[in-house]
């Protein structure tokens, strides 16, 4: 095995999955670098999300690899990828998926606190991420009480808050009015960019996909935008399934 180049901190080298015999991923390759937004863009259905799941640990590919930094992400243990994802990975979705018992601060240190982080601390690191997310007056208020756009600014605030080396969102704004898109949206880069965090933003939006340093796209399961750089193993595909 080897690690991809210095310059990705996350690399799928030809990734292809399938559901239960339906194919979703054919021989998908892409990296991204430490820092950078990436925009994986296609209509729905095309394989974004499952791209996104192979390159978090969350999905492990029939064949192809995927590297974190030296680490070869698609052969780790069970407790390996739940530490990865645990320590170096966040993941924001479609829906927030906030813990309806508990107070937005109470979400957004969540992840901290199941990481052994002290309540005083999870908590200062989340109330400083409401903050700068807009959100900071909801911290004792509960999810059921929030507006949507609120709740996926919480939902941010959880995965930001922990200190992810990448971050993984899924169409993050799909359910949202276009007027909380853009606030979202541009709450989610700035935040990313002020810790240097790399982001791999799925979107079938090319209005979102602006808001990237980079944007590859993919089609039926297939990757099929040209590569400027040329590189080794980002090399386009073409057709469909």
């Amino acid at each position: 095995m080897v690690a991809p180049p210095d310059d990705d901190v996350l690399s799928a080298r030809t990734v292809s999955y399938a559901y239960g015999g339906s194919p979703a991923l054919f021989g998908v390759s892409v990296g991204a670098r430490e820092g950078e937004i990436l925009a994986v863009t296609g209509p729905r259905g095309c394989g974004k999300t499952t791209l996104l799941r192979c390159l978090a640990g969350q999905l492990v590919p029939d064949s192809g690899e995927v590297w974190f930094d030296e680490v070869p992400v698609y052969s780790l243990p069970p407790l390996g990828l739940e530490r990865l994802r645990r320590d170096h990975f966040g993941w924001i979705g479609t829906e927030p998926q906030l813990v309806p018992e508990l107070t937005a601060w109470e979400n957004a240190a969540l992840a901290l606190m199941l990481r052994g982080t002290g309540r005083r601390a999870a908590k200062s690191a989340a109330c400083e991420w409401l903050d700068r997310l807009d959100v900071g007056e909801c911290a004792r208020v509960r999810p059921a009480a929030l507006l949507q756009s609120q709740r996926q600014r919480v939902a941010i605030a959880r995965a930001l808050a922990a200190g992810p080396r990448v971050l993984f969102a899924d169409e993050p704004t799909a359910p949202l009015h276009r007027a909380d898109r853009a606030q979202v949206l541009r709450a989610l880069t700035s935040a990313a960019r002020s810790q240097g965090v790399t982001v791999v933003l799925a979107t079938h939006e090319p209005e979102v996909a602006t808001l990237a340093d980079r944007t590859v796209a993919l089609l039926d399961g297939r990757r099929v935008d040209p590569d400027p750089a040329g590189a080794e193993g980002r090399a386009a595909c073409s057709a469909s399934a």
